[in-house]
């Protein structure tokens, strides 16, 4: 049954606590709305309001209470990030906050939660030490970490005789990346031939890819470039002009919103592993996150929209089961919590409040009625198929 559409009832971009009512509870968003992942912070938004809208059923209230969600700008820079989300908590009176887009800005904002004594719902930063050496008892993580991201790869490309080299960003998102994604290719047989970092800001990629290509062309059975990034610059296309196949090297990396999958129409055939692809999950849930959203928005969901929502959920089970807000309260309703999402059953973790997920393994298919590479599901990779590590010192 279609929910009632009651978006434009939701208080939007509130700056400042004035619309918000001492006895409304408040839901702070800290997300890059402006800079280079805008639109990875657009999607959280969007996802956030939509999973509000399905989780209370319509009402946008929960425990007898308002739902008001504020949002603010942390233009994706780390400083500006802890400002707001201290000012979030101590003037807006924030109960839950739920950021921000930057692995850089996140990993700032762990002690301003801790400070503040309140919960911070991470999503959708990857970077491990979020959930790991950086990590507090008051942080919880619905978005995938680096290493669900780096083991689902792994296993859907690694295998004994296939040599793999690797580009990243040169900061925390890729460099995690690489590193989780070492160790779990040493598990599958394959061999790490090398890795080459790049600023984030990069568009010239002919000299990093040809020595990708150098530490590659030699090596025998299949030879694999894996990328991580996030933003602009386009590896992909990039390293494709460059014609790999010339060496029998072919591209591989992760999902990623719809937009960017559109370069991925040239690269029919290539593997990889992604945290949603809005054909993929089928559940109750996602049915309804897909027509809803292509109702609303003439589009279907997105990678970061999956996310959004996925945080909604997770506040509203939170807050439920613990019928309240109070920090303590909560921290004890939410570790070991398991909560529905698009993607389907995701459970906090005990030790390190991240959230397990499926994660799923994709063939590029091109499709010439659809502007974006088509995600074949290969297999679903579930909580236990992965063997994600605890990598904090609680």
């Amino acid at each position: 049954m279609r929910l009632p559409l009651i978006l434009a009832t939701v208080t939007l971009g509130l700056i400042g606590s004035a619309a918000a009512r001492a006895d409304d509870l408040t839901i702070a968003l800290i997300y890059g709305k402006t800079g280079p992942l805008e639109a990875y912070a657009k999607q959280t938004e969007t996802g956030l309001r939509m999973g509000l809208e399905y989780a209370t059923k319509g009402t946008m209230t929960l425990d007898g209470r308002k739902i008001v969600v504020i949002t603010k700008d942390d233009q994706s820079k780390p400083d500006l990030s802890k400002a707001a989300l201290a000012e979030a908590y101590q003037d807006d009176k924030a109960d839950i906050a739920i950021g921000t887009t930057s692995s850089a800005a996140a990993l700032a904002d762990l002690s301003v939660a801790e400070e503040n004594k309140k919960i911070l719902i991470v999503e959708p930063a990857v970077a491990d030490q979020i959930t790991g050496e950086k990590w507090n008892r008051y942080i919880f993580r619905t978005g995938r970490n680096s290493s669900q991201d780096a083991i689902s790869n792994a296993v859907a490309i690694g295998k004994p005789g296939v040599t793999v080299a690797t580009l990243a960003q040169d900061y925390a998102f890729g460099r995690d990346g690489v590193a989780a994604f070492k160790e779990a290719l040493a598990k599958t047989g394959a061999t790490l031939a090398a890795e080459e970092y790049a600023p984030t800001t990069t568009t010239d990629f002919t000299a990093v890819g040809q020595r990708l290509f150098d530490a590659l062309k030699d090596k025998p059975g299949r030879k694999i470039i894996w990328v991580i990034w996030a933003g602009g610059g386009d590896p992909l296309t990039k390293l494709q002009d460059m014609d790999p196949k010339r060496y029998g090297i072919e591209l591989s990396t992760g999902g990623n919103i719809l937009p960017a999958l559109a370069a991925y129409k040239r690269l029919p055939g290539m593997e990889g592993a992604t945290y949603y692809y809005y054909d993929i999950p089928k559940n109750p849930i996602n049915d309804w996150l897909v027509s809803e959203h292509q109702k609303r928005f003439n589009a279907p969901p997105d990678f970061f929209t999956a996310g959004g929502f996925s945080a909604a959920m997770a506040a509203v089970a939170a807050v439920t089961k613990a019928k309240s807000t109070d920090t303590e309260k909560l921290i004890t309703a939410m570790e070991g919590l398991e909560f529905d999402t698009p993607k389907g059953k995701m459970v906090f973790r005990k030790e390190d409040h991240q959230a397990l997920q499926s994660m799923y393994h994709f063939k590029v298919k091109v499709d010439p009625n659809v502007a974006w590479a088509v995600l074949e599901p290969v297999r679903e990779l579930k909580i236990e198929d992965m063997d994600v590590p605890i990598r904090n010192k609680r």
